[in-house]
C-alpha cells in the first residue's frame, strides 16, 4: 500500500443508543462486546494491516481522549490524535484531520473509519481499501457499500448506478452513486431488499484530502472557512481558546448530508466482508450466540422461560420471567428495559437525562484511568465519596482544586502524600486531609495496588476542577 495513505479513525461518538453501557464520556467503542478486545483496539489491530501506526489519526475529543489512550497504550507512542475542542458531527472533524494531515503530507489519501464497527475478513478489507485507494487517484470520493442480509431500518441505504461502472480490482466493482437514502421505514427496507439494487451505507470512506477540500468548496464553503481559518491559527501558535471558540462556530453536519449527497464524484464498492453497526442492543442478536429459547444472555442472569430477549448485565444477579421480545441492561448505577423493536429510541430517553442534568448519562461510576481507576460510591449537593484503585507504581497528576478540599483514608497498601511541601507515607488505616487550593499529589510507591476511601467537600465537587502542575501521562493542564 502507498506511503501517501492514511487512516483517520472516527473516536468520539457518545453512542447513545447503547446505553447504560455506553456514556457520553465512555462510549461504546470502549466497551469489550464481542471477544477480549474492545471496539476501537480491534479497529486499531485491523487498520494497522493496511497503514504503518505512524499513519494512524485517531480521532477524538478531550473528554475522551485519556481513556482512548490507555485501551490504544500498546501503539499510543506512534499513534497520531487529533482533538475535537466538542461534538460537531462527522463534517467538521473530518475536515479536522484532513488539514492535519495535509500539513504532513500534500498528497495524502484517507481511510475514515469510524471506531465502533465489527468488521470480519481482514484480508478482504484490505482489498477494498486497495481498490479504494486507486479510485481515489482519480478523484473519486469512495464509500464501502454493504449487501443487506435482511429490511433493516437502522441502516442509510445508497442507491448505485450500475450503468455507470467506474473499474474493477480483484473482483470488486466501483460504481456512482444514485442516491443516498435515508434509515427507512420496513415496508420501503423491504422494498429495497427486494430490488436488489440498493446497499447498506457503511460510513466508511476513502478519498485524497485535497479533493475533500475542494469538494468542501463547492458544497460547504463557510465550513470550510471556518477549517482554514483554524488551520491558520494552528500552524502560527494560536492561543487554544481562539482555536475553541473557532471550532465551537462550525456548523455541525454529517459527511453525508454536507458532502456526499451533493457531490458527483460519490462512488461506491460493494465490498466482501463481513460489516455489522453495533448500533444498538438488539444488534447483539447477529454478534453474540442464543440459547435454545432465542436468548441472549450475558452476565450473571437466571431465567425462566424467557423468549428471544436480550439480557446484558455487570455484577449484579438479575432474575427474569418470562419475557418475550424484550431487552434487559443492568449497570451499576442504571437499568434499561425495554422492547427489542423500540431499541432505537434508547438515544431519546438519553436526551431526557441529558435536559435533566442526570449524571448517569455522562459516566459510569466506575471511571479508569492511566493510574488506576476510581468508583463513585456517593455524590450529593456539597460532597462526593470515591474509592480511588490505584497500580503499583502509579501516581496522581501534581495537583490543585479550587472550590474543594479532600480527606484521605488508606485501607490497602502504602500511600506516599505530597501536600505542599511535605512528603509523607501512609498506612492502612491511617489519613490525612488535603485543604482547598493546597498543591498535593497521591502516589503508590509499594508492590500492590492501594487503595483509598476520598471524601470531597465543597461548594463544587466536579471532576473538572482540577489545576495540574506536573502529569506524567501527558495531559493538559
Amino acid at each position: 500500500m502507498s506511503r501517501h495513505l492514511y487512516a483517520a479513525i472516527l473516536a468520539g461518538g457518545s453512542g447513545t443508543r447503547f446505553w447504560p453501557m455506553s456514556r457520553e464520556r465512555f462510549p461504546k467503542q470502549l466497551l469489550e462486546i464481542i471477544g477480549e478486545e474492545t471496539l476501537i483496539q480491534q479497529t486499531v489491530r485491523r487498520v494497522l494491516k493496511v497503514v504503518p501506526a505512524r499513519n494512524v489519526y485517531v480521532v477524538t475529543n478531550a473528554f475522551q481522549v485519556e481513556t482512548i489512550k490507555l485501551q490504544l497504550s500498546n501503539w499510543k507512542d506512534e499513534l497520531n490524535f487529533v482533538l475535537e475542542p466538542e461534538s460537531r458531527n462527522t463534517g467538521p472533524a473530518i475536515g479536522l484531520a484532513a488539514f492535519r494531515l495535509l500539513r504532513r503530507d500534500p498528497d495524502a489519501t484517507m481511510v475514515v473509519l469510524p471506531a465502533d464497527h465489527v468488521i470480519k475478513g481482514d484480508g478482504k478489507f484490505k482489498q477494498a481499501v486497495a481498490f479504494g485507494y486507486r479510485l481515489a487517484q482519480q478523484g473519486a470520493l469512495v464509500t464501502f457499500g454493504i449487501r443487506p442480509t435482511g429490511p433493516e431500518t437502522g441502516y442509510g441505504y445508497i442507491q448505485s448506478d450500475t450503468r455507470a461502472l467506474l473499474g474493477t480490482f480483484r473482483g470488486l466493482s466501483g460504481y456512482k452513486v444514485r442516491r443516498f437514502v435515508e434509515k427507512p421505514d420496513l415496508k420501503k427496507a423491504q422494498r429495497f431488499l427486494k430490488s436488489g439494487g440498493y446497499l447498506w451505507n457503511s460510513g466508511m470512506f476513502v478519498w485524497r484530502a485535497d479533493r475533500l477540500v475542494e469538494e468542501f468548496a463547492l458544497h460547504q464553503p463557510a465550513l470550510l472557512k471556518g477549517l482554514q481559518a483554524m488551520d491558520k491559527m494552528i500552524e502560527t501558535g494560536g492561543q487554544a481558546a481562539q482555536v475553541v471558540k473557532r471550532y465551537k462556530r462550525l456548523k455541525s453536519v454529517s459527511i453525508d448530508h454536507g458532502l456526499m449527497e451533493r457531490s458527483t464524484r460519490a462512488t461506491v464498492i460493494p465490498v466482501e466482508f463481513s460489516w455489522l453497526d453495533v448500533g444498538t442492543w438488539s444488534s447483539l442478536e447477529n454478534l453474540l450466540p442464543r440459547d435454545k429459547r432465542g436468548n441472549v444472555m450475558t452476565g450473571n442472569i437466571v431465567d425462566i422461560d424467557s423468549h428471544r430477549s436480550i439480557f446484558f448485565t455487570t455484577k449484579r444477579l438479575v432474575g427474569s420471567i418470562g419475557l418475550s421480545d424484550m431487552v434487559v441492561v443492568d449497570t451499576p448505577d442504571a437499568t434499561l428495559v425495554c422492547p427489542k423493536s423500540r431499541t432505537q429510541e434508547v438515544k431519546l430517553l438519553v436526551e431526557v437525562l441529558r435536559k435533566r442534568g442526570a449524571p448517569e448519562h455522562v459516566e459510569h461510576t466506575v471511571v479508569y484511568r492511566p493510574w488506576g481507576s476510581y468508583t463513585v460510591l456517593e455524590d450529593a449537593r456539597g460532597y462526593k465519596v470515591k474509592r480511588i484503585s490505584m497500580l503499583p507504581g502509579r501516581r496522581l497528576s501534581l495537583q490543585m482544586h479550587r472550590q474543594r478540599s479532600e480527606h484521605w483514608v488508606v485501607i490497602a497498601g502504602t500511600a506516599r502524600i505530597t501536600r505542599g511541601d511535605k512528603v509523607f507515607d501512609l498506612g492502612p488505616g491511617e489519613s490525612t486531609g488535603i485543604p482547598i487550593q493546597a498543591k498535593h499529589r497521591l502516589e503508590n510507591p509499594g508492590s500492590v495496588p492501594l487503595e483509598v476511601i476520598e471524601v470531597q467537600y465543597g461548594a463544587y465537587v466536579g471532576e473538572d476542577d482540577i489545576v495540574r502542575y506536573q502529569d506524567d501521562y501527558g495531559r493538559s493542564p
